[in-house]
């Protein structure tokens, strides 16, 4: 089963006083972890904790399995 995960993503100042939302197809937390650092390429790697737990924290739908895993959007600042 695929799931559509909404993570918040914080980054504090200096580096950004903003934050963004992540949309995300993937089977598991892992998955949405690894797709998100990929993506973000280790520019943000300093908050890769706190992002483990904005995954877990954040909104989960369920999908059918025919969606590929990917990040759907991706809004940060």
């Amino acid at each position: 089963m695929k799931y559509l995960y909404l993570v918040n993503h914080f980054v504090p100042f200096p580096s950004s006083e903003y934050g963004g939302l992540w949309a995300v197809i993937a089977q598991d937390d892992d998955e949405c972890f690894d797709l998100i650092t990929d993506y973000d390429d280790g520019f943000n790697e300093r908050f890769y904790v706190e992002l483990r737990e904005n995954i877990v924290d954040g909104q989960l739908f369920a999908l059918t399995d025919k969606e590929s895993s990917r990040v759907v959007e991706a809004f940060t600042t």
